[in-house]
């Protein structure tokens, strides 16, 4: 009976230290993000939907108070974007194209962000029932997530090496299935930033834009692949404008919705326009979605997409399903 109980106290003594060295590692990350006011860095995100993959390279700027800066690269297709956050605002900027969207928002606090560090830690700190694992060289802590509008992500993995810096962040969604995947390849926790790195002029093309730009023509027509059950085309309409043709989709049934697509084109001077709702990460873009509407561009196409009966997710599930056919037709 001695010799039973003294074994189980060793087996408790070895369980109770599984785990131990992970927790260290995290406190490790939480010190450094303690003692940092400014941070760089560099990564490669992967954005995965049903059909694509979508390549970004990312730079993030950050500063206490609430300064950021993340420039997007999109390897597909050459597109690159600015969300820019200071004391006047959040901005969502396309350079090439001379705008800006402009929001009165509390991004990036409002939702769960695979690539900025002071947000990942807040999501482990929020999480009261800590996963933590050892995954090869990896001390691995998994953390439930916040998309509101995209609720089929349902957590990520954090993956630490043994002096705490983070290395890799994949997030997953209902079927456990990798949707982004952000691999960090450079982070400097002393970065010399000012408020001045922040100001919109910062990020605005010294290549464009001069005289406007001829407007492209609208070359196909898109159609979603995705539309909800019960729901049809039913009518197409197409405007003649000063900037080109813009066509109008108008879909009816139990999920009424309206498309709007046309050419992009390039402001002679920077345009800023005002949006009420939050910057959204789509898988080829970041849009501007609001309580009934989603706005974005991608490859020289602008869409505007509004309903009253499509939920955000909805909504994002169209905008998916509008990309994987723009990426055919480009083949």
């Amino acid at each position: 009976m001695k010799k039973i109980f003294i074994l189980l106290l060793a087996v408790v003594f070895v369980l109770s230290g599984c785990g131990k060295k992970e927790e260290k590692v995290i406190d490790k990350f939480k010190k450094t993000m303690e003692n940092t006011d400014a941070y760089y860095l560099k990564a490669v995100m992967d954005i995965s939907n049903d059909e694509d993959t979508f390549n970004y390279d990312v730079e993030v700027y950050y500063m206490k108070d609430n300064f950021y800066k993340v420039l997007l690269k999109n390897n597909v297709n050459e597109h690159e974007q600015v969300i820019l956050k200071n004391a006047e605002g959040v901005y969502v900027v396309t350079p090439n194209l001379n705008k800006s969207f402009k929001f009165q928002s509390d991004w990036p606090n409002s939702s769960s962000q695979s690539y900025l560090l002071n947000v990942i830690l807040d999501d482990i700190n929020k999480e009261e029932n800590l996963e933590l694992e050892k995954e090869d060289d990896y001390n691995v802590a998994k953390v439930a997530v916040n998309y509101p509008n995209n609720v089929e992500l349902k957590y990520m993995k954090v993956y630490f090496d043994n002096d705490g810096n983070i290395k890799l962040v994949k997030v997953f969604n209902t079927e456990d299935l990798v949707r982004i995947n952000v691999e960090f390849k450079d982070i400097d926790y002393k970065a010399k930033l000012k408020e001045e790195d922040f100001a919109l002029n910062t990020v605005i093309s010294e290549d464009c834009c001069g005289e406007t730009e001829e407007t492209g023509k609208l070359e196909d027509i898109i159609y979603p692949l995705y539309i909800p059950t019960d729901t049809y085309l039913k009518s197409k309409e197409t405007i003649e404008t000063d900037n080109g043709d813009r066509v109008i989709l108008t879909f009816a049934g139990d999920k009424n919705f309206v498309l709007v697509e046309e050419a992009s084109k390039v402001n002679s001077e920077f345009e800023i326009i005002p949006v009420y709702g939050e910057p959204l990460m789509l898988s080829n873009s970041v849009g501007a979605m609001s309580a009934n509407s989603l706005t974005w561009s991608t490859n020289n196409v602008d869409y505007y997409l509004t309903s009253n009966d499509l939920t955000n997710s909805e909504m994002l599930t169209v905008a998916h399903s509008l990309t994987v056919t723009n990426m055919d037709i480009g083949k």
